[in-house]
C-alpha cells in the first residue's frame, strides 16, 4: 500500500460551498477600500468571523482538541529528520524532458514504533514528492518500483547511486526552498479610533492589555546577543530595538516583530522602519482598542502587497475575553482551525493555541497563523518564484555532478536493490565510506542547529529514541520524600528521608529496602561499569562517604534479603572524610576514578585504580574481591580553600598527568582549582548582591573543556582548556557565551545536545550549544531527583 502525503489546503481549497460555511464561520470577500469609499489596490479578502448560518451547526462547539498544524508531517523537513547524519542512498538521474532529477531513500522506523519503513524523497524542479512504502525483509526495494510509485517511469539517463557524501549539504539546501520552518509575524498596536496605519505604526507605547496580549504570545528577549531564530532583526548593534517577542511552538521557532518594540522615529511620520519589518511579513496580528461599537480594523488601512493575512485581536476587559476576527487575501487557500463560534476566546491558553496551534488561547492564535503562512505559500505568486528558485539549484547540481558521471564516481547498479549487500573483498571499504558519510551528515546537522536555521523539533541527533523531556510513568504511589536517588539498571535506588534507602522497579509491586533508616544518605552515585555505589551520609561531624560494591548489595538482597544498616557499614567508610558536606566525582573517567570531598573549607582528593589482572593473587581470583572497595581508595592530598563550597565540578585535562582542575563555587565566584598545587585562579565573578549557585556541569569537545557556571538565573559557559603547562589559559574566548533562564532552577542537568533545569512546577529545555529554547513542561510539584549519565534520561518525581 501506498502513503502519499498532501496538502489539506488542497482539498480546503476545493470545499468552498457548505463546508466552508459549517466549518469556518461567516466567509465573505470584502473589497479594500479607504475610508472615503475608494477602492485600493490591496486586493479582495477573505473574512472569517466565527459566525454560522447553518442551523446544524452548534456554537460553542468547538474544543480546543480541535486546533492542530495542518499536515505536520508533510511540512516536516524530512531529510533533516530522518535522513541527515543517517545511512542513507541518494541518486540522481534525467527524466524523458531531460529535466534532472535527485531522490534520497532511507529505512528507518515508523514514528518510533520500531516498525521498519522506507522514506524517500524525490526532488524535481516542481517541488519534493514524499513516500512512505513498506519493508519486507523478504522482498528488497528497488530504484526502479520507488521512482515507478512516484509516477516516474521514463527516462532520458536512468539514475545513479551517488557516493559522495558531501551531496548532503547540496540536498539540504534544496530542501530548505520548500518553505520557512521558523516563522516571523508582524504584530501591531492600535488604538481606539485609529484608522490610518500612520496613526497605528506611530504608537510609541502599548496599552496595559497589550503588553498582557504580548506575554502570552511568547517571551520578551534581549536582541542584542540573541543566537536564536531572529526573524532579520538586529541582534548586533540594537538598530531594531532593545527587546523583540519570541517563542517556540510544536517544533517552530517564531519571533514577533512588535510595532511599539521597533524603533520609534519622532522626525518620520511614516515610521518607515517599523513598516520596513511588519509591511513584509505575510501575517500581522493588529490588537485593536476599543470595543464593538468603535470602528473596526480592515485591511484597507494598512499599505502593504506582501502582507496576506491579517488576524485581529480585541481585548474584552469586561469578562477578561478575546474576541478573534481573520482577513485572508482571496488568493490564500482555506486553513484551519475554523474559528469557534462565536470567536470569543475567554480561555487564554486556548487562544494561544489557536493562533500558534498547540493545546493553548494563544497557541490556538498561533497554530492559526502559522497554517495561514504555510497556505499563503501555496499561492501563485510564493510557488512561481519557489519554483524558479528550485529549478535553477537543482540544474547548476546537476551540472556540478556531469564530471562524476565520467569518473565512475557514481554507481552504475542503477535498478539495484536500495541496501545492496557489498562484496565481502569491498565490504571494509564500504563500511568506512559509510562511516565518514555518517559523519559528515551530523557535522552539518550540528551546524544547522547552532546556526539556527532548523526546527527545533528536530535537532534530536538520533542517540537517544525519545526525547529526555518526554514524562514516562516510573511509580504512581511512593509514599515517601525522596532525598536523592540514581539508576541502577532498569531500577531507581531512592534514598528517603525517614525510610532509609529503597530500589523501586517498575516489574515490582513494592520497594526493595537496601537500606534501613539508620542510613540517612544524602548524596549518591552509581557507577555500574565500575561495580560501585558511592553515597554520602549523615550530616555535621557524623557525615561520611561509603563505598560499597554494586554485586555484594545486589547478592545480599537475592540471597539472604538482607537489609544493611549504618552499623553494618563500619568496613564501608572512607574514613578520612569525616565531617564532609559535599562531595563530586569526575563524570569522564576512563581508567581512574576520581573523588573531591570537601570538609569545611578543605577539599580531600581520593582516586581509585582498579585492579590489574596480573595483581590479582590466586585466592581472589577463586573466592572474589572482599565485599568492601575501601583498601582499593588511595588519598592523594589536601587543599585548602577560603571558604567552603557550595558546588563543584571535576574537569579532566587532556593528558591527565598534571592538569586536572576542580571547579568550586564559593561567595561571589567561580574558581578553578589545580589538583596537583592546590594552586587556585579565578574562573567567574558574579556581580550580583544574592548568588544561588546551582550548578558547574563539564562537557567536552574535540578534548578540549569548557565548564557550565550555572547560578541565578544565568547559564554562563566557559571554556577552560587547552593548558599552559600546569596553569590553565583563563581569559575571554569567542566561543565563551551566556543566557538566561525563564525561572531561576533548583537544578540543572545536561542531556547533550540539550541542557534541562528544573524549577518546582516546569522544565525548561535549551540547546547546549547557544541556549536556544526548545521546549517548556509545566509539572506541578515537580523535583529532580536522579539524571542517569550514560543515556542522560532525567528522573522526575511529581507530588
Amino acid at each position: 500500500q501506498k502513503h502519499f502525503l498532501h496538502s489539506a489546503s488542497e482539498d480546503l481549497g476545493c470545499r468552498r460551498g457548505e463546508f466552508s460555511r459549517k466549518h469556518y464561520g461567516s466567509v465573505e470577500l470584502l473589497i479594500s477600500s479607504d475610508a472615503d469609499g475608494a477602492i485600493q489596490r490591496a486586493g479582495r479578502f477573505r473574512v472569517e468571523n466565527g459566525s454560522s448560518d447553518e442551523v446544524n451547526y452548534t456554537p460553542g462547539t468547538w474544543r480546543r482538541t480541535d486546533v492542530h498544524l495542518e499536515n505536520p508531517e508533510y511540512h516536516t523537513r524530512w531529510f533533516f529528520k530522518y535522513f541527515l547524519g543517517k545511512v542513507h542512498q541518494n541518486y540522481v538521474g534525467t527524466d524523458a524532458e531531460k529535466n534532472p532529477f535527485y531522490l534520497s531513500v532511507v529505512l528507518s522506523d515508523q514514528n518510533n514504533q520500531r516498525v521498519p519503513q522506507y522514506r524517500a524523497i524525490l526532488w524535481r524542479k516542481t517541488g519534493s514528492q514524499k513516500i512512505c512504502l513498506p519493508y519486507s525483509p523478504t522482498k528488497t526495494l528497488s530504484v526502479k518500483s520507488i521512482l515507478s510509485a512516484m509516477n516516474l517511469d521514463r527516462f532520458e539517463k536512468a539514475p545513479r547511486e551517488i557516493l559522495n557524501p558531501d551531496i548532503q549539504k547540496d540536498l539540504l539546501v534544496l530542501e530548505e526552498q520548500e518553505g520557512s520552518v521558523n516563522f516571523k509575524f508582524g504584530v501591531l498596536y492600535a488604538k481606539d479610533g485609529q484608522l490610518t496605519d500612520d496613526e497605528m505604526f506611530s504608537n510609541e507605547t502599548g496599552s496595559e492589555n497589550f503588553n498582557k496580549f504580548l506575554n502570552l504570545l511568547g517571551d520578551t528577549i534581549i536582541l542584542q546577543g540573541w543566537a536564536g531564530y531572529r526573524g532579520g532583526l538586529d541582534t548586533k548593534n540594537d538598530t531594531t530595538g532593545i527587546n523583540s517577542i519570541y517563542t517556540v511552538y510544536q517544533g517552530h521557532e517564531l519571533m514577533f516583530h512588535v510595532s511599539t518594540m521597533l524603533p520609534y522615529s519622532k522626525d518620520n511620520k511614516q515610521q518607515v522602519e517599523r513598516k520596513r519589518h511588519i509591511g513584509n511579513d505575510i501575517v500581522t496580528i493588529v490588537f485593536q482598542e476599543g470595543d464593538d461599537a468603535s470602528p473596526s480594523f480592515k485591511p484597507s488601512m494598512i499599505r502593504s502587497h506582501f502582507t496576506h493575512i491579517f488576524a485581529l485581536v480585541r481585548y474584552n476587559s469586561q469578562n477578561d475575553s478575546y474576541r478573534l476576527k481573520i482577513f485572508s487575501e482571496e488568493s490564500v487557500p482555506l486553513f484551519g482551525p475554523p474559528l469557534p463560534s462565536p470567536p470569543v476566546f475567554t480561555d487564554h491558553q486556548e487562544f494561544r493555541d489557536f493562533l500558534l496551534c498547540d493545546h493553548t488561547m494563544i497557541n490556538e492564535l498561533t497554530k492559526h497563523l502559522i497554517n495561514g503562512e504555510k497556505a499563503t505559500l501555496e499561492t501563485p505568486t510564493f510557488a512561481q518564484k519557489r519554483q524558479r528558485t528550485l529549478d535553477m539549484l537543482i540544474r547548476s547540481l546537476y551540472q556540478d555532478l556531469i564530471p562524476d558521471l565520467h569518473k565512475n564516481m557514481l554507481n552504475r547498479r542503477s535498478f539495484s536493490d536500495v541496501l545492496p549487500e557489498s562484496p565481502k573483498s569491498a565490504r571494509k571499504k564500504e563500511e568506512a565510506r559509510q562511516a565518514e558519510f555518517v559523519r559528515i551528515g551530523q557535522a552539518l546537522k550540528l551546524k544547522t542547529i547552532v546556526r539556527g536555521d532548523a526546527p527545533t523539533s528536530l535537532v534530536t541527533t538520533g542517540l537517544c529514541r525519545k526525547e529526555p523531556w518526554e514524562s514516562q510513568s516510573f511509580y504512581n504511589s511512593f509514599p515517601y520524600e525522596i532525598v536523592c536517588s540514581d539508576s541502577w539498571g532498569q531500577s531507581l535506588l531512592v534514598a528517603t528521608d525517614t525510610m532509609g534507602v529503597m530500589l523501586l522497579d517498575d516489574t515490582q509491586p513494592l520497594p526493595v529496602q537496601v537500606f534501613d533508616k539508620t542510613m540517612v544518605v544524602k548524596q549518591m552515585h552509581v557507577l555500574e561499569p565500575q561495580d560501585l555505589l558511592i553515597a554520602r551520609a549523615d550530616k555535621g561531624k557524623d557525615a561520611r562517604i561509603y563505598v560499597y560494591r554494586l554485586s555484594s548489595l545486589k547478592r545480599g538482597l537475592e540471597e539472604r534479603q538482607l537489609i544493611r544498616s549504618k552499623c553494618d557499614s563500619r568496613e564501608n567508610k572512607l574514613e578520612k572524610t569525616k565531617g564532609c558536606h559535599l562531595y563530586s566525582i569526575n563524570t569522564h573517567h576512563g581508567a581512574e576514578l576520581r573523588i573531591v570531598a570537601a570538609i569545611r573549607n578543605k577539599l580531600l582528593l581520593i582516586t581509585r585504580k582498579p585492579l590489574r589482572p596480573d595483581c590479582l593473587c590466586a585466592v581472589t581470583m577463586v573466592t572474589g574481591p572482599p565485599d568492601s572497595p575501601v583498601e582499593e581508595f588511595q588519598y592523594i592530598r589536601e587543599i585548602c580553600l577560603c571558604d567552603p563550597p557550595v558546588v563543584m565540578a571535576l574537569v579532566d585535562g587532556p593528558t591527565g598527568e598534571n592538569d586536572n582542575m576542580i571547579c568550586v563555587a564559593y561567595k561571589h565566584q567561580f574558581d578553578l582549582i589545580n589538583e596537583s598545587t592546590g594552586e587556585a585562579y579565578r574562573l567567574h565573578h558574579v556581580d550580583a548582591s544574592r548568588v544561588n549557585f546551582v550548578a558547574a556541569i563539564d562537557v567536552y569537545e574535540d578534548g578540549e573543556a569548557g565548564l557550565l557556571l550555572c547560578y541565578n538565573y544565568i547559564c554562563y559557559y566557559k571554556k577552560v582548556c587547552p593548558f599552559n603547562g600546569v596553569t590553565p589559559m583563563i581569559q575571554s574566548n569567542t566561543s565563551d557565551f551566556h543566557f538566561s533562564w525563564n525561572q531561576m532552577p533548583n537544578s540543572i542537568v545536561c542531556a547533550f545536545p540539550y541542557i534541562l533545569a528544573f524549577t518546582t512546577d516546569s522544565i525548561e529545555i535549551r540547546l547546549v550549544v547557544n541556549g536556544n529554547l526548545v521546549y517548556t513542561a509545566v509539572v506541578p510539584g515537580l523535583q529532580l531527583t536522579a539524571s542517569r549519565l550514560p543515556c542522560r534520561t532525567a528522573y522526575i518525581c511529581s507530588e
